[in-house]
């Protein structure tokens, strides 16, 4: 296995971020209504302008025009199957790439499974997800607990490389290490704060955030690692007495990181 370290540090990462704030590219997406709010924050922290939802003809309008689609599969608490299947699909057509965030994929509902395994036949750029999520992707039985993992981040590194290799797809999980898959490569990403599992939508968020580095990057392995390594680095410099603060920080400290403060 090659894994290759990546962080804050690594000027491709800071000139990606840079990227964002020079193109400002209109990311469209579908989230649960828990996480819209912190989502589109943090796209407009570093830049990027976002659209939420599934309004009649956003699918279609907004799927295959947006610079890049996130779809975290939650949404199909307010957003029907075949509209947020739609949004995949015109995403696929118009040759836009997209995340797939398939948040409690295998915590036993069997019919939401269907749906979400369904997505995949649109081809995501990059798929994203905790480590239950991912395993059960990859065909594993890791018995999530709703929409947290069971898993650390490290018990997934087998399973994000055989779906990676499934999907053709980049695949990226989260945890006190993030690793992203790409094919046989695997790239590592430290830091972070344990204070990003105590927020509700900051994992659904960090979708977006990926989906907002593919326009400005050259392949979805360099977008999805910048991605992680900007959201890492500033949570750790999150200075906040409690999990309410941390979240205003959160965004803080990426429109400084953007030059956007």
């Amino acid at each position: 296995m090659s894994m290759i370290t990546v962080s804050w540090e690594d000027p491709v990462v800071r000139g990606r971020l840079a990227g964002i704030r020079q193109r400002a590219p209109f990311i469209y997406g579908v989230t649960n209504y828990v996480a819209a709010t912190l989502s589109a924050n943090v796209l407009l922290a570093v830049g990027a302008a976002p659209a939420i939802g599934t309004a009649p003809g956003w699918p279609e309008a907004f799927g295959g025009s947006a610079a890049a689609v996130w779809i975290n599969t939650a949404a199909l608490m307010s957003s029907s199957p075949q509209d947020v299947r739609r949004v995949a699909a015109c995403a696929h057509d118009a040759g836009i790439p997209w995340v797939l965030d398939p948040v409690a994929f295998g915590a036993g509902s069997a019919e939401y499974d269907r749906i979400v395994l369904g997505l995949l036949d649109f081809s995501p750029a990059v798929i994203r997800g905790n480590a239950s999520e991912l395993m059960a992707l990859a065909g594993a039985d890791a018995g999530g607990r709703g929409v947290e993992t069971a898993h650390g981040s490290h018990d997934a590194l087998r399973h994000i490389q055989t779906l990676s290799s499934q999907s053709r797809a980049v695949v990226a999980v989260s945890g006190a290490t993030d690793y992203i898959a790409s094919g046989a490569t695997i790239f590592a990403v430290k830091g972070g704060d344990v204070r990003l599992t105590r927020v509700t939508g900051a994992g659904c968020a960090l979708g977006a955030l990926v989906a907002a580095f593919l326009p400005v990057s050259d392949t979805a392995a360099e977008a999805a690692c910048a991605a992680h390594a900007t959201y890492a680095v500033a949570a750790e410099r999150v200075q906040a007495v409690g999990t309410g603060s941390f979240a205003v920080g959160l965004l803080d400290e990426l429109s400084v990181l953007a030059g956007l403060q």
